[in-house]
């Protein structure tokens, strides 16, 4: 039995316009224009119409958070020296003490504190020097009454003694004995058995991304291999008839590939593999082969350009074919035709063309969703609060994100907006964040204090 007619309004928010329509639905996502009216559609294809789910930034968020989750199966396991960046994928416990015994934090005498109370530089304490303890090598036997024993900084403490003099606070008689100059309580400059960490601790938890501090942790725990994510596979498709590889000689209307570049180098800096796919030109058929292969093979994929909605932007189309579409269009700027479908747990991003545009999508939304596939602890962005040099206005009801270039004077941070086209990626080489002016704000003037987030 055909579909019914139907008569309704469609806003598209997109083009900030409304139809009233009658069509013949097929699906979801697809509606079919009574033959009638397709010549008044601007921008209409074959009767059809796409409908756009544009959503806030925050509306964004919140749908990457419901339906993308860590991938559980990928893990692997790895040497610890080289895991900088990885994701663990368990808990790392403690097997025994660190340190390992009590040790001393300064270069001094490893004393009984008893026989310090009261000293003074007039009144010193005399101690006898009864050994030295040695780098590396067991303390031996234990402090006798009265007497006080050499030691370096990490050096064992030995059995009986309870703190440590610094040599700077002794006085050396040349006769076996030292004046100690200034009391000390129990605990003085030592290190104890266990202080860093004890059986059963729960020193790095899954999810952790591991820094250079991370890999020392296991380092004295003596962990050389350990279980990580397996790093997300992030296809990176570019699209375009004027887009040349980044090493030729554009002609009249050629532009360089900047996306493949960039959005690598961002999934590079997420923890994640870039899998480069190289230039389709703006043609269904092999638009869709390649993207087919890269969805294969990769766990996210994302096709830089023909995600608006001129005859040759393809994107949309081809993900149709195979993607449950989640949005089409965020109302945001820049990169407001920006796309997000999902296919079984894979997900497929249809970024804007322009390498700024681009940038900040994938900084907002897509380094976010590559922690959660990864299944790394939420991180937050560093952000520094500073004062707008100059008024930046808006376009209502859209967030804004404009680069700025912070500046330090005296005690005021001081944030000055670039102004940019997104296109021009060169302009964001000498930032160092961005600022978001809300869908709700006309602008923030001059002096106003805003919250700059750092590129991470």
């Amino acid at each position: 039995m055909p579909p019914k007619q139907i008569i309704f309004l469609i806003t598209d928010n997109y083009n900030d316009i409304t139809f009233r329509l009658i069509c013949q639905k097929e699906n979801t996502s697809r509606y079919y224009l009574h033959s009638a009216l397709r010549r008044d559609i601007i921008g209409v294809e074959w009767g059809v119409v796409l409908l756009f789910y544009v959503k806030t930034p925050d509306e964004v968020t919140e749908i990457i958070r419901s339906n993308f989750i860590r991938r559980m199966t990928d893990v692997e396991r790895i040497a610890a020296k080289g895991a900088l960046g990885c994701v663990l994928s368990e808990d790392i416990v403690s097997m025994e003490y660190v340190p390992g015994f009590n040790r001393s934090a300064v270069d001094g005498y490893a004393v009984i504190a008893a026989h310090t109370f009261g000293c003074s530089e007039s009144i010193p304490a005399i101690l006898m020097v009864s050994g030295e303890i040695r780098m590396g090598e067991p303390a031996g036997s234990a402090l006798s009454d009265g007497c006080c024993m050499s030691i370096p900084t990490g050096g064992e403490v030995p059995d009986g003694a309870d703190s440590v003099v610094m040599l700077e606070h002794t006085e050396d008689y040349h006769d076996g004995t030292i004046g100690i100059l200034r009391p000390l309580a129990p605990g003085d400059n030592m290190v104890f058995r266990g202080d860093d960490v004890t059986p059963g601790d729960v020193v790095l938890r899954s999810g952790t991304a591991l820094t250079a501090h991370d890999i020392g942790t296991l380092a004295a725990l003596g962990i050389t291999d350990i279980s990580v994510a397996k790093k997300t596979a992030v296809g990176i498709i570019s699209t375009g008839d004027e887009i040349v590889d980044a090493g030729a000689v554009p002609k009249g209307g050629q532009i360089r590939d900047v996306n493949t570049s960039l959005l690598a180098a961002s999934v590079i800096s997420a923890g994640a593999l870039p899998v480069v796919y190289g230039i389709i030109n703006d043609d269904d058929t092999a638009l869709d082969a390649v993207f087919s292969r890269a969805l294969g093979e990769c766990d996210i994929v994302l096709i830089s350009g023909g995600s608006s909605v001129g005859k040759k932007d393809a994107t949309a189309r081809i993900m149709q074919g195979c993607c449950e579409m989640l949005l089409h269009g965020i109302a945001m700027k820049p990169g407001k035709p920006t796309i997000l479908g999902k296919s079984g747990d894979k997900a497929v991003f249809g970024l804007p063309g322009h390498p700024v545009a681009a940038y900040i999508v994938t900084q907002l939304f897509v380094i976010p969703l590559i922690d959660i596939m990864m299944g790394r602890a939420r991180r937050f962005s560093a952000a520094v609060r500073a004062e707008i040099t100059e008024a930046v206005p808006a376009n209502h009801g859209r967030a804004e994100y404009v680069a700025v270039k912070l500046q330090r004077s005296g005690d005021t941070m001081f944030a000055a907006p670039v102004r940019s086209k997104s296109g021009l990626i060169m302009s964001l080489s000498d930032t160092d964040g961005y600022l978001c002016v809300p869908r709700d704000c006309e602008g923030l003037a001059r002096g106003a204090s805003a919250e700059v987030i750092l590129w991470r």
